[in-house]
């Protein structure tokens, strides 16, 4: 690759930004009472020297305050997968704040037994609690698996995404050796205190680190999403149930991002059997949410233990979580929104995408791979595509990917802006697809 000419050509992406939007260049310079400028700091990943700012967003659209419209693939990094406020979402959050009343009111509704009936339909897990975020899905369900086990260690993959779990933010270093994840901030303790990691599809590392007799849980994304797609070797995952069960270890599959594989996630798409289900961003439709799902057995030893306090100030838990809001909000988006029938309208665009792309690779001769995850799709700058979270972040080049996200969103097309992904939602359609291929095409050659 010609590097000057990629710095040149970013630079002029780069210029081209600034002069279509102004609106949003001005709004970031004026905000001098946000850390960072920005809401939450991520916003600032864009590329770019300042955030578009949101104006409007509709299905598989939106608008900043600069007047430009743009084919939206980032749907909020998954959190808005059933597309920008579904009609059938807005009117049951309306129906519930502004009609009867009360988002919050620690107490129960009907909906919340709906809303776990048709998570075990999906994920089989029979047992549901909720929260905000898989955050705190994930920090709850580490809780109750220490508990459980009374094993201190969670064991994660290297590069995994589990939000901003403490125990998550560890990768194998140079030496071989667990270490703290750069760029880690304010970090309680070592994190090797905490936490064990094993590299993804490497199930020989994982047993020797099981093997210590010290691992709760293992917290894991069936397939890595936020470091690029890292897909599953054949065998892999049958092999981390294996070794989990051999040494008294449960198994926490994370389906945040995954749940793109299809309606139970690849939970559901691969026959998998964890003890432990966690699950945000996408389940309420852009509503803040969050579940995590316990197998019969398990909830039931947690449930025998006079010892823990689960109803009160035991650590596990939060006054927002499982509000009726939120709540009346992943009943509509489940029931109504991310269907069965809504996977595979979703499946199949991903698979043009994919195709798409593909194409746009074999012609320039590029030494790059596509990966696929149900209706997500992403394309990393080497061939064979990644097997670990570590080869995937040895590949990422910011330079590159600056310009390719700056390219699009300059003609109307938005990525998720941590990589190259891009997600489909019901309300995307195969002229969307084929614009961006257009344009990746186009790209390709500045």
């Amino acid at each position: 690759m010609d590097r000057n000419r990629l710095q040149h050509l970013l630079a002029r992406e780069s210029a081209e930004a600034d002069r279509r939007n102004p609106r949003s260049k001005a709004a970031y310079a004026r905000s001098e009472h946000l850390f960072g400028r920005v809401p939450m700091t991520w916003m600032n990943k864009t590329a770019g020297a300042f955030p578009r700012y949101l104006d409007t967003a509709r299905g598989a659209r939106v608008t900043d305050i600069d007047g430009h419209e743009y084919i939206d693939f980032c749907l909020g990094d998954t959190g808005a997968m059933a597309g920008h406020s579904p009609a059938v979402v807005a009117e049951a959050v309306r129906h519930r704040f502004a009609e009867l009343g009360g988002a919050t009111a620690m107490l129960p509704t009907e909906d919340a037994e709906w809303v776990g009936a048709e998570l075990t339909r999906r994920f089989g897990l029979t047992r549901w609690s909720f929260s905000l975020t898989a955050t705190d899905a994930n920090r709850w369900a580490i809780r109750l698996a220490r508990a459980v086990t009374g094993r201190s260690k969670i064991l994660v993959n290297g590069y995994s995404y589990h939000g901003s779990v403490d125990e998550s933010l560890i990768v194998v270093g140079p030496d071989g050796l667990g270490a703290a994840r750069p760029g880690n901030v304010g970090a309680p303790c070592d994190v090797t205190l905490t936490s064990r990691v094993a590299e993804f599809n490497d199930l020989e590392r994982l047993e020797r680190e099981l093997a210590h007799g010290d691992v709760a849980a293992v917290l894991m994304e069936p397939a890595l999403t936020n470091i690029g797609i890292v897909l599953p070797e054949p065998g892999y995952l049958a092999g981390v149930r294996a070794l989990t069960r051999q040494y008294g270890t449960l198994l926490i599959n994370d389906e945040t991002h995954t749940f793109s594989s299809g309606p139970g996630g690849c939970t559901a798409a691969w026959d998998l059997e964890p003890d432990v289900l966690t699950i945000g961003k996408a389940i309420g439709g852009g509503i803040p949410a969050g579940a995590y799902g316990l197998s019969a057995d398990l909830a039931d030893r947690l449930l025998s233990r006079a010892d823990l306090d689960l109803v009160d100030m035991g650590g596990v838990g939060g006054t927002l979580a499982g509000n009726a809001l939120s709540v009346a909000a992943m009943r509509a988006t489940l029931e109504h929104v991310l269907t069965d029938d809504a996977f595979s309208h979703m499946s199949k665009l991903s698979e043009r995408f994919e195709a798409g792309v593909r194409a746009g690779i074999a012609a320039h001769g590029l030494p790059w791979s596509v990966s696929r995850l149900g209706a997500r799709t992403e394309y990393r700058f080497a061939d064979p595509a990644p097997r670990t979270g570590a080869e995937s972040a040895a590949v990422g080049d910011t330079e590159l990917e600056d310009f390719l996200h700056l390219y699009l969103a300059n003609r109307g097309i938005l990525l998720t802006p941590f990589h190259n992904m891009a997600l489909m939602c019901p309300d995307t359609t195969e002229q969307d697809v084929d614009t961006h291929t257009g344009l990746f095409a186009a790209e390709l050659v500045g």
